[in-house]
């Protein structure tokens, strides 16, 4: 281990702290159209396609985001970031609680997205100089903090969407956001020692010259990959409510059914980041895949009601640590001082599977009336990523390098 002090100490454990609740704050806006789509589809007469796009933009934003705040990050530092994020957040949400036309309103999401990224991709890019031992946790608990958000919000907004209306609501998150957010952001001023960085990017260029490639090419590898898995993973978590509505079991079931994945993405995450302190990310995130693959087709024989409950769990006990293990390769390959640009690359890259997946898989329903043959797409697709991270692992030379520890 080197700088010592510096990784996984008292403060590295309080930086994590308050980095969780800059998570849990700041991804409200990842979560909070979905809330507000029926009451926003009835103000402004509409239909339920035109009501989606806002989600549309806050997701092409959010994917932006990863990247421009991880480079933002890496030059300015993670405070001055995540003020500039919160700001542009309240600034959207009060922009479009005054807007009277739709069209406005929908592409004020594209900032709300970029401004929410700040609480994905770049804060684990961020925590991930704080620890050594330690870091594939402190990874998974940061990027926990995507779902507790959407498990935590809905009930704080419910009854203000009720009672005085999606607009009251939007400033309500516009306000929360900079009261929460700033003043955490402050407390994360200090910067890792430069002696650290320098380590940490001797330890990680012997790393990648072990798999024969530059970063770059590594770069390029796992984005594809990222892809891959989230076009695998989108099918369950975007149509799970509509299966449940073809199959006859209703929307609300299929709303516990997400639910059940999302409290097992908690899990899976939380379980990997110790995996990956033990055997690295690329082996954790194989492993994660190879299950995800199998969870997929788990869906294929399998659509009885408590069958389908016991698939859900079993399928976010299986992918919720796959996006986590992606920012802990980067950090265990690629150099450090660009962190924030590296992992916000690849975090982009997945994102966009999950936007391509959700159309994708929409798309063979139409084509085919059912979701088996989307199940089966997300099963090759899956396929391809299994097919990279095998790859990598093989590619490596020596145990010292397959076992990728941390730096």
């Amino acid at each position: 281990m080197f700088a010592s002090g510096v990784h996984d100490s008292r403060y590295s454990w309080a930086r994590l702290g308050a980095t969780l609740l800059i998570a849990i704050a700041g991804n409200v806006g990842l979560w909070s159209y979905i809330l507000m789509l029926p009451a926003v589809q009835a103000d402004f007469g509409l239909d339920r396609a035109g009501a989606s796009m806002p989600y549309t933009f806050t997701m092409l934003g959010f994917a932006a985001g990863n990247l421009l705040i991880g480079r933002a990050i890496d030059r300015f530092g993670v405070t001055q970031a995540l003020i500039g994020a919160a700001m542009t957040v309240a600034a959207g949400f009060t922009t479009a609680s005054l807007a009277q036309g739709f069209t406005g309103f929908a592409v004020l999401h594209l900032a709300i997205g970029v401004g929410t990224a700040a609480g994905f991709g770049p804060l684990m890019a961020d925590i991930s100089h704080w620890f050594v031992r330690h870091r594939g946790k402190a990874v998974a608990v940061v990027a926990s903090g995507n779902y507790l958000s959407g498990a935590l919000w809905p009930f704080i907004l419910d009854d203000i969407v009720a009672a005085d209306g999606w607009r009251a609501a939007y400033r309500l998150i516009a306000i929360s956001v900079l009261v929460t957010v700033v003043p955490l952001a402050l407390l994360l001023r200090r910067r890792v020692p430069a002696e650290a960085t320098r380590a940490a990017e001797t330890a990680a260029r012997a790393r990648v010259a072990e798999l024969g490639i530059s970063p770059r090419q590594l770069g390029l590898i796992l984005a594809a990959a990222g892809v891959a898995t989230c076009v695998a993973m989108s099918m369950p978590q975007v149509h799970i409510v509509a299966l449940c509505a073809d199959l006859g079991y209703g929307p609300a079931i299929g709303a516990e059914m997400l639910s059940l994945m999302l409290a097992g993405g908690v899990v899976s995450r939380l379980v990997s980041g110790v995996a990956a302190d033990r055997f690295g990310g690329v082996p954790t995130l194989l492993a994660g895949s190879m299950l995800q693959c199998l969870a997929l087709f788990l869906y294929l024989p399998f659509d009885g009601l408590t069958s389908l409950y016991v698939v859900s769990l079993v399928f976010g006990l299986s992918q919720g640590g796959i996006v986590p293990c992606y920012a802990v390769i980067v950090r265990e390959y690629m150099p450090a001082r660009e962190a924030g640009a590296r992992v916000g690359f690849v975090i982009m890259a997945t994102i966009l599977g999950m936007a391509i997946g959700g159309w994708m898989s929409g798309w063979i329903y139409d084509l085919t009336g059912s979701y088996r043959m989307a199940f089966v797409n997300g099963i090759v697709w899956n396929a391809f990523n299994i097919i990279v991270m095998a790859t990598l692992i093989l590619r490596s030379r020596g145990p010292g390098a397959r076992h990728a520890r941390l730096a």
